[in-house]
């Protein structure tokens, strides 16, 4: 049985990563999450599972509580989640991602180096996985792949405080010996994402008649993962990964911002036509396409990002199930039903507001 450690766990993919260990493993699952603005009970199944999950609230820079949990845990697998992720206020606001980012991720690291060197257990199937982002590797051009051998070249405060936590799990294999995993992903979708990003975001705004907001011109290119697929890849991370080793997973799925907006437009106009929703109605919209705008692009908007993940199909087996108009399509059918989760998790944020509106321009103000 094992115990895992899940940091950021109540947290988009952290959330859907603990129901799929909860559904697919004996495994015991303690959550430690600051329950930030994206982190939410809700998204839990703690009423399910009563003997076999347990949320903490505590935040991963906090050392004393990191290294009460894990002695409580007993945890031989801890797998980082724990980030702050939203681009846009990484522009607004370095100073959060510096330090849960990279701040934390020293703790976690220093923190479990010393429970697992104390801890007198056998240590071979112990793992630290962290789950990191292919932003790390900046932007591509028209052609190409970032592989694990791809040179880091951040564009964002975000992805630059990424890359530092990456350099630490790395650097603490190659120092300590400890049994590090990294895995970067691709742009994660599906349910529990919180409603500031492009898909939620999108959805959740034609849903109520309000504009759609495109960055730029719209042509910036990402590759689409589910995040049911993204658990699965971390999970045989857990299982087939070597120490020290470092995976790629992207969903084969490159798609421009705007074809994304346009599949969702689609999609709802089959499932909840724009005639029958009282929002357009009253907004006089006649379709979903009618809501889509430009509007001017975000600061060091990477143009293109794609995913070779072939180290992990090769070394894990490991392949994603789902293509992406299936995943968009029950994505969309899941925020369609969860509508009351929606609410909860939005609350007083600034939830789907535009935010990283700053410009390099501006220092020369």
């Amino acid at each position: 049985m094992k115990r895992l450690l899940v940091t950021g766990g109540a947290g988009f993919i952290g959330a859907n990563f603990v129901r799929y260990a909860l559904e697919h493993s004996d495994a015991v699952v303690t959550v430690l999450d600051k329950l930030t603005y994206a982190g939410h009970r809700a998204s839990l199944p703690l009423a399910e599972h009563p003997n076999r999950l347990r949320l903490v609230e505590a935040d991963i820079a906090d050392r004393d509580a990191v290294d009460t949990v894990l002695n409580e845990s007993e945890a031989d697998v801890v797998v980082n989640f724990a980030a702050e992720s939203h681009v846009d206020r990484s522009i607004d606001d370095p100073g959060p991602f510096i330090t849960t980012n990279v701040v934390g991720t020293y703790v976690l690291l220093e923190a479990t180096r010393q429970a697992w060197r104390a801890g007198g257990r056998p240590g071979s199937e112990r793992r630290f996985v962290h789950v990191s982002t292919d932003e790390v590797y900046g932007s591509l051009g028209q052609t190409g792949y970032f592989e694990e051998t791809t040179p880091y070249a951040p564009n964002s405060p975000y992805s630059a405080s990424k890359a530092g936590a990456d350099h630490l799990a790395r650097a603490y294999h190659e120092t300590y010996g400890l049994p590090t995993i990294i895995t970067n992903c691709s742009n994660n979708y599906g349910p529990y994402q919180f409603p500031e990003k492009l898909i939620p975001l999108m959805v959740l705004n034609a849903l109520e008649g309000k504009r759609l907001p495109i960055y730029g011109d719209g042509a910036n290119v990402r590759d689409w993962l589910y995040v049911h697929d993204h658990c699965t890849g971390i999970w045989r991370a857990i299982e087939a990964g070597v120490p020290g080793g470092k995976y790629n997973l992207g969903g084969d799925s490159e798609r421009t911002n705007l074809e994304v907006v346009e599949g969702i437009c689609r999609h709802l106009e089959r499932v909840r036509p724009a005639a029958g929703n009282p929002a357009m109605v009253r907004g006089g919209y006649t379709s979903y396409h009618d809501l889509m705008e430009f509007v001017s692009d975000r600061p060091g908007h990477d143009r293109r990002y794609a995913i070779d993940a072939s180290k992990a199909k090769a070394e894990l087996g490991w392949q994603p199930r789902h293509d992406f108009d299936s995943g968009l399509a029950a994505t969309i059918e899941w925020f369609l039903s969860h509508r009351a989760w929606c609410r909860t998790v939005q609350g007083e944020t600034t939830a789907r507001t535009r935010l990283g509106l700053g410009s390099s321009e501006e220092v020369k103000a």
